[in-house]
């Protein structure tokens, strides 16, 4: 059974491959092709958004990748004519007033996990895939109308504008015009947009994705582009211009309802074309009128798409519940068949003036929606001007209803004929459709009412409306209404709420997730009031208590939390380690509410506020106080319930059953899932030892909780895990138990073979005991198959299969005493398409035993075994590879000869002396002088250090002396957080699954929105960087220090300059050799000291790293070393005290130009790479960082903690 509960972290969002092994139920965003559809009153079939949506690969595995670099491709396909070109007058007239039309703005929003009507037009794509290093995204392109007078040019060098020019008399404008000349010039306004959502807030997940905008102020480098592409989330974003010229942007505005947004780039950046912008004339969009839309449709670089438009009444489009929406506002429609990646594109008319916004389309039909431009040039005024955008809100929703449906509400025919006379172009009135709980027009506006008059002046349509609203912050208002059959009217005041105020603009980092307050566009979607501490994405600590994505958390340890501030005050008072009870509801269930107990991490990530910065268009971060100190354990006695003796043996086995819960915070080791359990047994109480399964707790890191009676709960700390066998080992403070009554499992010295009968005694979901008299049908090979992303599998092991199991979720097979034969685990794999399966088999105690014995001698295991994967071959099919008759003898007369041989099916590490001398396919005759036909023979291998092995190869006899290689006990020892990817050294299940290994690190995991995670694909090697070849894990952070040096030089007075922060080569000045920490890390989990024996094998085993190594921790020629080695230390001569780092030389030596600013990639903040596929292609990406966001921090064994772990920054 499968007993992990899946949740990915953060969020930044992932590619085809990623979603493939992450199932994450709070991070996977639905291409817009596979939302569900739904049909919106009014559309000619389901829309969406058109904006490019690249999928990272954030807290996810994926297959290795050929990379490549994120280079662009030709962008657009007309070249720019020269100035010369030019037909007809481009006067300035950009001021111009918007007209009278009834079209508001409107916003459209990223598709979502429920119901997609509609989709907006952002890309999808990948940005490896896209020419433009991310995809095709047109959000933001202007769109061109007909009428259009002017294109106003600015020489970015020189800010000035040149001047117009003339047509001679009598020549009609209109008659200079054509489509060629007009998209020739517009097309130097529009660039493509690659950005990248940093972190999950509000509507969005974290993730990477493009889209258009387009030119609306030259002079100040203004770019206009859809709402949801500027985003309310934190990003990073770049602009690619016509001539593919880059430049940084900065979000300037995003409206908080409709969608538009501004953008804004420093215009002394670009030197080697001139700016037009594109004028806005919202009073030019007519029914009728021939249109372009331009911008970068489908991720095709640069598309341009005719229409015409046909309504310019349209409703908004809805995307689904809980994403965002636009609302309050007409849509103008066309079927100019826009999708994924037009978002932002500028509708055109013949004179190359924008009478549009693309925003979305249908996504079964080529209906296309824009946004009318009328509030859009009014917000621009004020951007202009530096000043705030006034927007109201009486946090009311309404809806244009026709006059039928009117009448049919209840306005009488005599106030019709009134309003028709005063509004002739009108065809209908707007009717309150929502109205949220605690808003200003809360318990006064009822859905169904008609409006007819705001501030006593009649009105019609959303525009005359919203020019009240939006002026009048602060402010009181009326509204007269029509309501009910009667045709009452009613009139209200109302002070109109600053919109601003209940859009969030601040966010909590905590334990990995993100919270902010629920936003107003959340709030309309669930009907819910505004505010509310909102999860944007859980993280670690709060998918402890199943709080995902889209919960509401009321209360925490009790203390109400209505607002982020109470929040944060709650969060101060937790210790690091604290159990407390966490209330909550999802929006989807908001009369549902939850209790839940969750466990407060404050050692695993950082616990920070972060707030918008509209002038920077960055997040300033600030670290919250240190949590207060934590509580120690107090000891507690438990008393296991009582069993039926009716039920023997349960009554013997049972008060040594433990639950195991397994918390991981990061998804490395091949990790897909970050919460685990399952039961455990007690062994022994001294010292106090629990056996469990791998699948309970797979890898080394993480929080481990022990259960005792279903009533004690104390960490526990893992001391061994088995390389080959399914059990871990793990250790406990046994005085926290005070006088609990646990009783360690006593071991059988029989084996289980076929037709024995046994019982199955385990443990059930809901921690009662399962019981079941059984027979053993089955003693064989336990088969698994290599994973993907590459994880840890059992192999070389025999499993016990008995009839008709009962499910548990683990146990042990006893005999009527309650002598424990083996252990019932849990195994996982993959099967033949890569779906996760698993399966229960039994596992003989003495493969326990010999790990147990040495901890309760007070020694660590000194196992050892051949690094290879064995199987059993029939003797039928040894004889066709050329086994003779006289070996078949021997081999059926031996008495506990199952008439099969071991072969070797693959080999664990290419690059161990036992790999490199044995084949795979070689048949195993003899093993130290005895034939070998099963798993357990084997075991003559445990205890020395080189076999004596007679093996078939090819069809002659080999006699081979074959090292074995040490079980250690530990895997991962040693993690790296960098740019997003989470760096380690390659881990056993990665090194079976490569024939020749790459000399590098290996890149685990990339976090969604992180620069990783568009650059990088877990599951390959960085060999290099800026050229510089790394082996291990100090030469990466070395040569990341070095480039960040180069870095400082080249990009003085950069915003990214800002933030940088320099790794430094004393990171850390107890750099000790991985050896020695695994050693320390190994003796503190019992808290013994190791014999001097083993004390002097981790001496010699140091001494050997420092001996084989440079100081860069480089190794020499000719020495062996383990691919864990770091740097050599010196320790202090008394013996105390940190040890100290020998003198590292340069590098590299620096060339005259290494610090010129010239350099184009560092200035702008580019890492060159080079990677290695496990497949061995080679590839070199560049790769730009993001110091802001993304710092470097290291996970590093200590002993001192409760984890047995520290995260400790690289600075």
């Amino acid at each position: 059974m499968n007993r992990a509960r899946r949740e990915s972290l953060n969020c930044l969002n992932a590619d085809k491959e990623t979603l493939e092994f992450f199932a994450a139920q709070e991070q996977t965003r639905p291409s817009p092709d596979e939302s569900q559809q739904e049909k919106f009153p009014g559309s000619g079939g389901p829309s969406r958004r058109n904006r490019s949506r690249s999928l990272a690969y954030g807290l996810t595995w994926a297959q290795a990748m050929n990379g490549r670099a994120v280079t662009p491709g030709d962008m657009y396909g007309i070249n720019n004519a020269d100035d010369s070109s030019w037909q007809g007058p481009w006067v300035n007239n950009n001021a111009q007033a918007g007209g009278a039309s009834a079209n508001g703005s409107g916003a459209a929003g990223v598709a979502g996990e429920e119901v997609d009507p509609h989709r907006l037009h952002h890309h999808q794509g990948t940005l490896l895939d896209s020419g433009l290093g991310g995809g095709g995204g047109s959000v933001g392109a202007p769109v061109v109308g007909n009428n259009a007078k002017s294109i106003v040019t600015v020489n970015a060098a020189t800010s000035t504008v040149p001047t117009t020019m003339e047509v001679a008399p009598g020549t009609s404008r209109q008659a200079t015009m054509t489509w060629e000349s007009t998209l020739e010039r517009s097309i130097r306004s529009i660039v493509s947009i690659t950005a990248n959502h940093v972190r999950s807030f509000d509507t969005e997940t974290s993730g990477a994705y493009s889209a258009t905008g387009f030119l609306v102020d030259a002079k100040r480098g203004i770019i206009l582009t859809n709402r949801h592409v500027v985003s309310p989330a934190p990003i990073l974003a770049l602009a690619v211009l016509s001539n593919y010229e880059e430049v940084e942007l900065k979000p300037i505005y995003r409206d908080p309802v409709h969608d538009f947004g501004f953008m804004q780039f420093d215009i002394s950046k670009v030197r080697f074309m001139q700016l037009q912008e594109i004028p806005l004339s919202p009073e030019r969009a007519r029914v009728g009128l021939e249109i372009r839309v331009v911008g970068n449709d489908a991720g095709e670089k640069l598309s341009i798409l005719a229409g015409t438009l046909a309504r310019l009444d349209r409703q908004a489009p809805e995307y689904g519940q809980g994403e965002y929406n636009d609302f309050n506002t007409f849509y103008l429609q066309a079927a100019s068949s826009t999708s994924g990646g037009s978002s932002g594109s500028p509708v055109l008319d013949i004179e190359g003036h924008a009478v549009a916004l693309n925003a979305g389309g249908a996504s079964k039909a080529s209906a296309s929606y824009y946004l009318p431009l009328d509030r859009v040039k009014r917000a621009l005024t004020y951007v202009q001007a530096g000043q705030q955008v006034p927007r109201g809100t009486l946090q009311t929703d309404f809806d244009y209803f026709p006059y039928d449906e009117l009448r049919r509400l209840g306005l009488k025919i005599s106030m019709e004929e009134q309003i028709r006379l005063q509004f002739p172009n009108e065809t209908g009135m707007l009717v309150v459709k929502t109205v949220l709980p605690k808003g200003p027009a809360a318990d006064q506006l009822i859905p169904g009412d008609i409006v007819i008059q705001c501030n006593g002046k009649p009105i019609a349509n959303f525009i005359q409306l919203f020019m009240v609203i939006d002026d009048s912050v602060g402010q009181n208002v009326s509204l007269t209404v029509v309501r009910g059959s009667n045709s009452r009217m009613l009139t209200f005041d109302f002070l109109v709420q600053d919109l601003h105020s209940i859009t969030p603009d601040r966010f909590v980092e905590v334990g990995g997730g993100v919270v902010n307050e629920l936003s107003y566009q959340l709030a309309h979607s669930y009907g819910q009031p505004c505010g509310g501490v909102y999860v944007a994405t859980s993280g670690h600590m709060l998918a402890s208590a199943s709080a995902w994505r889209k919960s509401i958390i009321v209360a925490v340890n009790n203390i109400p939390t209505p607002n982020l501030d109470a929040f944060v005050q709650a969060l101060n008072t937790l210790p690091d380690g604290a159990r407390v009870p966490i209330r909550f509801y999802t929006l989807q269930k908001a009369f549902k509410e939850k209790i839940m107990i969750m466990h407060v991490d404050r050692h695993w990530h950082k616990c920070r506020m972060a707030i918008r910065n509209d002038k920077t268009g960055l997040w300033d971060f600030t670290d919250m106080p240190p949590p207060p100190p934590s509580k120690p354990y107090a000891p507690a006695t438990a008393i296991y319930p009582t069993i039926n003796a009716a039920l023997h043996p349960a009554p013997v086995i049972m008060p040594s059953f433990v639950a195991i819960d397994f918390h991981l915070p990061f998804l490395v080791d091949g990790m897909k899932a970050t919460q685990f359990y399952g039961t455990g047994l007690v062994v022994s109480t001294n010292p106090p030892l629990v056996v469990c399964d791998r699948d309970t707790i797979p890898i080394s890191i993480g929080d481990i909780f022990i259960t005792f009676a279903n009533s004690v709960i104390i960490p526990g700390r893992l001391v061994y895990l088995h390389p080959h066998y399914n059990f871990v080992v793990l250790t406990y403070d046994a005085a926290l138990l005070a006088n609990t009554p646990v009783r360690p499992a006593t071991f059988s010295n029989k084996h289980l073979t076929q037709g024995d009968e046994c019982y199955l005694v385990g443990v059930g979901t809901d921690q009662s005991p399962v019981i079941k008299k059984t027979t053993v049908s089955n003693v064989g090979n336990i088969g698994t198959r290599e994973c993907s992303p590459p994880r840890w599998r059992a192999m070389n092991v025999e499993g016990i299969k008995v009839d008709d199991p009962v499910g548990t979720q683990g146990g042990v097979l006893c005999d009527g005493d309650g002598l424990v034969q083996a252990l019932w685990v849990n195994y996982s794999s993959q099967d033949e398409k890569g779906n996760d399966i698993t399966f229960m088999s039994g596992l003989d105690v003495e493969a326990v035993a010999q790990v147990i014995h040495p901890f309760m001698r007070g020694e660590y295991p000194r196992l050892r075994a051949l690094d290879v994967e064995f199987w059993t071959m029939r003797i039928a099919a040894a004889r066709s590879l050329g086994l003779t008759d006289e070996w078949v003898q021997r081999i059926e007369s031996d008495p506990n000869s199952k008439h099969s041989l071991l072969y070797v099916l693959s080999l664990l590490d290419a690059t161990t002396p036992c790999g490199q001398m044995l084949k795979v396919g070689d048949i195993v005759l003899e093993l130290e002088g005895r034939v070998a036909t099963g798993m357990k023979d084997l075991e003559r291998a445990r205890n020395v250090e080189s076999v004596n092995l007679t093996v078939l190869r090819e069809g002659k006899e080999l006699c081979l002396v074959v090292p074995t290689v040490p079980l250690l006990g530990t895997d991962t020892n040693r993690i790296l957080a960098w740019a997003g990817a989470l760096i380690q050294m390659p881990y056993k299940a990665v090194l079976e699954q490569v024939s020749n290994v790459p000399q590098g690190v290996y890149v685990s995991c990339t976090l969604y929105g992180s620069p990783a995670s568009t650059a990088l694909r877990p599951g390959v090697w960085i060999t290099e960087i800026d050229g510089i070849p790394v082996a291990n894990l100090d030469e990466f952070l070395d040569a990341v220090h070095h480039h960040e040096n180069k870095v400082v030089r080249s990009r003085q007075g950069s915003v990214c300059e800002v933030a940088l922060k320099r790794l430094s080569l004393a990171y850390c000045n107890k750099r000790l050799s991985n050896t020695v920490l695994q050693n320390q890390h190994m003796q503190a989990h019992l808290g013994y000291h190791p014999t001097s024996h083993a004390a002097a094998a981790a001496a010699a085993t140091a001494n050997h790293a420092a001996a084989t190594t440079t100081s860069q921790g480089v190794p020499k020629d000719g020495a062996d070393v383990h691919p864990h080695d770091g740097a050599p230390m010196h320790a202090p001569e008394n013996g105390t005290g940190p040890m100290e780092l020998t003198q590292s030389p340069p590098l590299m030596s620096e060339s005259p130009t290494m610090g010129n600013s010239d350099d184009a990639a560092q200035s702008q903040g580019y890492v060159r790479i080079k990677i290695q596929a496990r497949n061995g292609t080679v590839s070199v990406i560049a790769m730009k960082l993001d110091p802001i966001y993304w710092s470097t921090t290291q996970l590093l064994p200590d002993p001192e903690s409760v984890s047995g772990w520290k995260m400790v920054d690289v600075q």
